[in-house]
């Protein structure tokens, strides 16, 4: 990754993270076989990080939309926006 496109602050690594965001990364991993880098971001702040999960399970949860169409629109809105995901 070049410098222009390297984050000024770098995300929390799941194998060094602190007990305070452990569960919430350990949950990511059994869920999405991945911690999302959101989430690696959001756990500088761990309330916040687990806030934002919790928002997340709710909104990407069952519902009236299909679990496939969410997906596809978070790839599909990450790619508009040139962001990994």
């Amino acid at each position: 990754m070049t410098a222009e496109h390297s984050p000024r602050i770098e995300p929390i690594d799941p194998a060094g993270s602190g007990e305070d965001v452990r569960p919430t990364f350990d949950a990511f991993v059994a869920e999405r076989g991945k911690v999302p880098n959101l989430f690696r971001m959001a756990a500088h702040n761990p309330a916040i990080m687990r806030t934002l999960a919790d928002h997340l399970r709710v909104v990407m949860g069952q519902g009236t939309v299909p679990l496939l169409l969410k997906e596809l629109l978070s790839v599909r809105v990450s790619h508009i926006n040139l962001c990994d995901y």
